[in-house]
């Protein structure tokens, strides 16, 4: 039953499809398997096959919280959100919501294409639930925020990708919907039209919209969600924290055919574990048996637990990071950082394979996930041509900590080809590699996670 805090309420829901190789096998499991089992009272042949596009999903989603859904092509992710907003009904289970839903499917799906943009906006508007009078009233808000011009009056058959997710989400949100369910519409808009729609489901939020959302950004689930569920093959395998599920839906998806259903099967453990341990932390400390460490250590500035518990390697594809760590100018490795110094960020890598198109990178995130800078060598979009088998590099990252107090992480990766003519791709990775924490100045002036170094005054300018 749907409690009073949750506005979805998804319990058991499995989807079946029947899947006929030949047209025809359609006709004789509707004839000849009835006549089977009604005059023959034999067993009934079977002319399908059957597909599970969802497999006993369950979760719940209460009132006011973001809920995104990661998952590679073809996991369930839109047959999910299908269920929830009623057009697709489950072959078992159920799904309860609390509240008006506005959903953002298929881009144009309640818009008739021969209608123009004007026209389609009261049709859309009332299926939405919307009366004529209350469009007339909120019409000028949704031409301006979708913002395409006279196009408004062309028809929609011919309009772009772009100018038709603006006005589907202008409409979808006009009403200030209970539940807003959303399914990567947004990835065809441009940058600041993406930006203006989550600026406005931010505030929806705020007003304690409940968000169920389908995206591939990383970064974007991190940024807004309470919570990521991660789909693969209809089943859901991981729901928590953002940062980790992000963490864990990524090395599932760059790992090699091989290797997947293992790492499938540690994300569904490290999932059941959390659910045992009851916890949601992002971080815990524990004893590190890091054997490479050297005994050039700043033992002021170094704490021996404070290792990176989200930790996550990719599988090696013919090289290897090791010893990621950071350092002083003058070589001391450190792991708490006073703000405004300089330091180096160290990994070095082992090449087990000869490599082409070679580049490597770092990237430092916030301890909830988001990402606040990296950088690659030897440039961005310029690489080592090829790199032999047995070669190993010492790679090191100047900068200046520039954050404001709090705690962080650190990324590593290498990508590469593995021959001449293939695709780049991660040759390691490792998230999370390391942690670290940034000290404040006794007097701090900066606030959030970057010190832009600004200063201030103030003057009285009664008194001059």
């Amino acid at each position: 039953m749907l409690s009073e805090e949750a506005a979805i309420c998804v319990d058991s829901i499995s989807k079946n499809y029947q899947i006929y190789k030949h047209p025809k096998d359609r006709l004789k499991q509707a004839i000849l398997s009835r006549v089977q089992r009604l005059i023959l009272k034999k067993n009934v042949d079977i002319y399908y096959k059957d597909f599970w596009a969802l497999k006993n999903i369950s979760f719940k989603v209460n009132r006011g919280e973001t809920v995104g859904i990661l998952g590679r092509n073809g996991s369930g992710k839109s047959t999910l959100l299908q269920v929830v907003c009623g057009i697709l009904t489950p072959s078992s289970g159920s799904c309860k919501i609390r509240g008006n839903l506005a959903a953002l499917l298929e881009l144009g799906s309640g818009f008739n294409p021969q209608f123009t943009g004007f026209e389609n906006v009261y049709v859309y508007g009332q299926l939405l639930g919307l009366s004529r009078k209350r469009i007339d009233d909120i019409l000028p808000t949704i031409l301006d925020f979708a913002d395409i011009g006279d196009f408004i009056h062309q028809p929609v058959k011919t309009y772009s990708s772009g100018m038709l997710v603006r006005l589907a989400f202008a409409v979808s949100v006009s009403r200030e919907p209970d539940i807003l369910v959303v399914d990567e519409a947004l990835a065809v808009g441009d940058a600041a039209f993406s930006r203006k729609c989550f600026a406005r489901i931010e505030t929806l939020r705020e007003k304690g919209t409940t968000v169920l959302f389908v995206s591939h950004s990383s970064s974007m689930v991190v940024e807004i969600c309470d919570r990521a569920i991660i789909l693969d093959g209809g089943e859901m395998i991981y729901d928590g924290a953002p940062k980790e599920a992000v963490a864990h839906y990524t090395k599932l998806l760059f790992s090699s055919e091989s290797k997947r259903k293992q790492i499938r099967e540690e994300t569904k453990e490290a999932w059941q574990q959390k659910n045992i341990n009851n916890t949601h932390d992002s971080v815990v400390l524990e004893t590190t048996n890091d054997k490479i460490l050297t005994n050039k250590i700043d033992s002021s500035f170094f704490v021996e637990d404070m290792v990176s518990k989200s930790r996550l390697e990719y599988e090696s594809q013919g090289a290897i990071i090791l010893d990621p760590h950071i350092r002083t100018t003058n070589g001391k490795r450190v792991n708490v950082l006073i703000e405004s110094e300089s330091y180096q960020y160290c990994y070095r890598v082992k090449f087990h394979k000869k490599a082409w198109n070679v580049n490597f990178g770092m990237l430092i995130k916030t301890n909830s996930g988001y990402e606040l800078g990296g950088g690659a060598h030897p440039f961005v979009n310029k690489y080592i041509a090829c790199v032999e088998e047995g070669v190993e590099y010492f790679v090191a990252y100047d900068f200046k900590c520039l954050l404001a107090d709090g705690i962080y992480f650190c990324n590593a990766g290498i990508q590469g080809s593995p021959t001449p003519d293939a695709d780049r791709r991660y040759l390691h990775r490792i998230i999370d590699a390391i942690m670290f924490k940034v000290l404040p100045h006794e007097n701090p002036q900066s606030t959030a996670n970057v010190n832009f170094l600004i200063g201030s005054t103030a003057k009285n300018v009664l008194a001059a």
